[in-house]
């Protein structure tokens, strides 16, 4: 695990892939939102920044140094969490009882493991709980995902 120690209010809450990519929205509203979250510290696994990466080069055609100021900004404040064999075999388990595709299932594993009350995801089912995990939808039901600037 790498980072600084998540701030105190923050220290429950785990952030998807969604919500790094909404920190380079073109909806001002949906990144102002995404930087909110983020400022205020929480945890990350290194499975969201490497699909941030993937999909913010490939998809949207980030430069690779917007994207690592991006990638720099989220580990600043927030906590990093290796993946683990411990995660795998939880996100298989998830991923079977629940019916999550496995790599949703690896962050909802990432988010129990560092003991996180709140996962923040704009591609998950909004207020499911998962084994005492919340998952929330922080954007406005009308913010559909956007392309980065």
């Amino acid at each position: 695990m790498s980072g600084p120690p998540a701030r105190a209010g923050a220290a429950d809450a785990f952030h998807d892939t969604s919500i790094v990519l909404s920190l380079a929205s073109s909806d001002e509203l949906r990144a102002d939102i995404a930087e909110a979250l983020i400022a205020r510290g929480g945890h990350v696994s290194v499975q969201v920044l490497n699909e941030f990466a993937n999909i913010a080069t490939r998809k949207f055609g980030m430069p690779w140094a917007a994207v690592a100021d991006v990638i720099d900004a989220v580990r600043e404040v927030c906590q990093v969490h290796a993946l683990t064999l411990d995660a795998h075999d939880r996100a298989r388990a998830i991923a079977q009882r629940y019916g999550f595709a496995f790599d949703d299932a690896l962050v909802v594993a990432a988010a129990l493991l560092a003991g996180c009350e709140i996962l923040y995801s704009a591609d998950l089912r909004a207020d499911r709980k998962i084994e005492g995990l919340t998952l929330r939808n922080p954007f406005p039901p009308s913010r559909a995902a956007t392309r980065p600037a």
